[in-house]
């Protein structure tokens, strides 16, 4: 039943929710608890969403931070964020059953890396402190990498051959701060060297993109994701940058009606991660606040899929 309050509309954006990597890593897990029922042990989150993970603790995979949680000789998948060589050592000394559910995309940022320090590069990462995926890439050759967060953090960079440097980026990165960051590389390194296509996914740029497009017209931004969620917290700055307000939600019940006092439009988008039934959950919940108008807004069509994870 439609509510009583003020009539709005919803401006969706797409593409929003899953993208292929996050579809492929959520695959690893469940085929394997389709084989062998539980318990299927993930270390750390497969993706950065609590729902996702919430439904398949609910049908017996097990996360857990390290391996050593891990019984010796178990299936074990690796999240989509990429681990470091150091992981894959102990995965094998435990003879653990390892099914590597990285996205390939960040699969060919750690290849990077490792390209350029064999060639003997200081290898600058752009990324965030902390995160997995982050952590994963600064394993692969951490004697020759250094992360760089902000353009600050470049300028006060010393490396040891300024003409033998390169860079990465993390995947989920705003691609606004992420090239602000990169023209000051270059203006402090003009030898600096990077991928031949960058790193930051089709995923993170398209999501990025498609709420661009919308948030001119908003009043308020909802963005769909688990506060974890890089590309999701990437997407509510987005929007706060181009002055509209802005809230990321867990689902449909975080919403709260003070947030909607005065609004008539609204943009819609969910982070990569993102179950797309919490979306089309968050619409339901508004249409019972009153009349309410959805219009989707596409600026891309995205056709990219991988290969299954395959056990290692």
């Amino acid at each position: 039943m439609t509510g009583e309050g003020p009539a709005r509309t919803v401006l969706l954006a797409a593409p929003r929710s899953f993208c292929a990597g996050v579809e492929r890593a959520i695959a690893a897990v469940e085929q394997l608890l389709d084989e062998h029922g539980g318990p299927i042990y993930v270390r750390r989150q497969i993706v950065h969403n609590t729902h996702v993970v919430a439904e398949l603790e609910a049908r017996g995979a097990v996360f857990v931070e390290e391996l050593e949680a891990v019984p010796e000789g178990a299936a074990v998948v690796f999240a989509a964020h990429g681990v470091a060589p150091e992981v894959w050592r102990q995965a094998a000394e435990r003879d653990l059953e390892v099914t590597d559910a990285t996205c390939p995309l960040v699969a060919k940022v750690h290849a990077e890396a490792r390209r350029f320090a064999q060639r003997g590069d200081t290898v600058i990462l752009v990324g965030h402190a902390g995160h997995e995926e982050t952590v994963g890439t600064l394993g692969e050759v951490p004697q020759q990498t250094v992360l760089v967060e902000s353009v600050a953090d470049v300028e006060a960079l010393v490396v040891a051959d300024p003409e033998r440097v390169s860079y990465l980026t993390q995947t989920t990165l705003s691609v606004a701060e992420a090239a602000e960051i990169v023209t000051a590389l270059r203006a402090r390194f003009p030898a600096l060297r990077g991928p031949a296509s960058d790193d930051i996914c089709y995923a993170t740029t398209n999501r990025q993109l498609a709420l661009a497009a919308i948030t001119d017209e908003a009043d308020l931004v909802l963005v769909v994701g688990s506060r974890n969620s890089s590309n999701s917290v990437r997407l509510v700055e987005l929007a706060r940058r181009r002055d509209t307000p802005a809230h990321l939600v867990e689902d449909a019940g975080e919403i709260r009606d003070e947030w909607l006092t005065g609004v008539r439009v609204i943009g819609l988008t969910a982070g990569a991660s993102a179950p797309p039934a919490l979306v089309d959950d968050v619409v339901s919940a508004l249409r019972r606040r009153g009349p309410l108008t959805v219009e989707e807004r596409v600026v891309a069509r995205e056709s990219v899929r991988f290969q299954p994870a395959v056990r290692a």
